[in-house]
């Protein structure tokens, strides 16, 4: 008796992919219709008589163990297992497929969905419950998914006889073989549909407009997706529903910018307060905030007021309040608020001559002019 290890050329330890790997590729090349050698029938015989012993666990345990197949025939044809798989191979080998896993389910999951949803900037900083409309396809309340109509339900296909494959014979190197193909009366499924659902023609689900109450965290910025599991669009044939994505889009606040996790607001100081020195209040969306504004603050100086900016997305605390003072010089004074002006000029060794700032031997412009002097 041949050495069925030797025959398919593998190892005894040869994995049942690697048996089968070499069985096809031998099967390819001895069989009868496409190698017409005289010794090339026999030879296929033990290839495939090797393969039905070493690919079967309990038969190649027991050859492993005592060397024969425990009284099985060693002819070819021995079994009926055992050769009809083998010519199921044979077609795997030649026409591809893996074996029949009977017609596909019409249940299908839904599709996911996506919705853009435009919140406050004073949204983002704290989260808000957001109530929003959602237009998917929902589940038919008719047929309840089942796609038919009530009181009816799905018969077997007459044309594949519920397999969803139909056979037909075409020529090979073989010969005559049979191949399958998807039945296009009931479109593989096995069934048909005698008396699809009025409302949603058989599709088992229909457009609906819902609302939902949704949970927007506090720190979240535009492009934001929030996810809702089983929320999106309804499967067909009664299939689960996808998941719903929220997309945030925040809109743009008329006083505050935000940068990162902080914001920023603009300031206007006048600037008799910039330069005595005083205390303002600041509306925020934390409430008014007390503002120190030191003496001779000048124009672009940032107060910071930490803690007041966003929240954190994933994290604790918040980002800063950053405030950006601008000194506001007073347009169109009177002739009492120009003399004190010039008053405070010359106090400060500031001349005007003319409408021109001029030296009085002291000061920048003077310390300007005399550096220019020494060039």
């Amino acid at each position: 008796m041949s050495n069925h290890y030797e025959v398919l050329g593998v190892n005894r330890d040869a994995t049942g992919e690697e048996i089968k790997k070499a069985y096809r590729k031998l099967a390819r090349k001895l069989h009868p219709d496409v190698n017409s050698g005289p010794d090339a029938s026999e030879e296929f015989k033990l290839v495939t008589r090797a393969y039905e012993v070493l690919s079967d666990p309990q038969k190649r345990r027991v050859y492993d163990t005592t060397g024969n197949e425990n009284g099985t025939d060693n002819g070819f044809g021995g079994g009926h297992a055992g050769p009809g798989f083998a010519f199921q191979d044979i077609f795997e080998t030649f026409f591809g497929g893996g074996g029949a896993s009977g017609p596909p389910s019409r249940t299908r999951r839904g599709q996911d969905a996506l919705i853009a949803v435009r919140i406050d900037l004073v949204d983002a900083v704290f989260g808000i419950n957001k109530k929003i409309d959602v237009d998917t396809a929902a589940v038919c309340p008719t047929c309840d998914g089942s796609c038919c109509q009530p009181g009816t339900s799905p018969r077997t296909c007459d044309i594949c006889g519920g397999s969803g494959q139909v056979q037909r014979a075409v020529r090979s190197i073989l010969g005559q073989v049979m191949t399958s193909a998807t039945c296009g009366t009931c479109q593989g499924f096995g069934t048909v549909i005698p008396s699809p659902c009025n409302e949603c023609n058989g599709d088992g689900r229909v457009r609906s407009r819902r609302s939902l109450t949704i949970k927007v965290p506090a720190g979240v910025s535009t492009g934001t997706r929030i996810q809702l599991g089983g929320q999106g669009e309804a499967g067909m044939g009664g299939g689960p529903q996808g998941d719903l994505y929220v997309e945030i889009r925040v809109n743009p606040d008329p006083s505050f910018l935000r940068e990162g996790d902080d914001l920023h607001v603009t300031l206007s100081v006048p600037m008799t307060a910039a330069a005595l020195g005083t205390t303002l209040n600041l509306a925020s969306f934390d409430g008014d905030q007390e503002l120190g504004i030191k003496a001779g603050t000048q124009s672009g100086e940032i107060v910071t007021l930490r803690g007041l900016g966003v929240t954190h997305l994933r994290g604790y605390g918040r980002g800063d309040l950053k405030v950006h003072l601008n000194v506001e010089t007073p347009r169109n004074v009177d002739q009492a608020q120009e003399e004190l002006l010039r008053k405070l000029a010359e106090l400060r060794g500031e001349e005007f001559v003319e409408g021109q700032l001029a030296s009085n031997g002291s000061g920048v412009f003077a310390k300007l002019r005399e550096r220019l002097g020494n060039l």
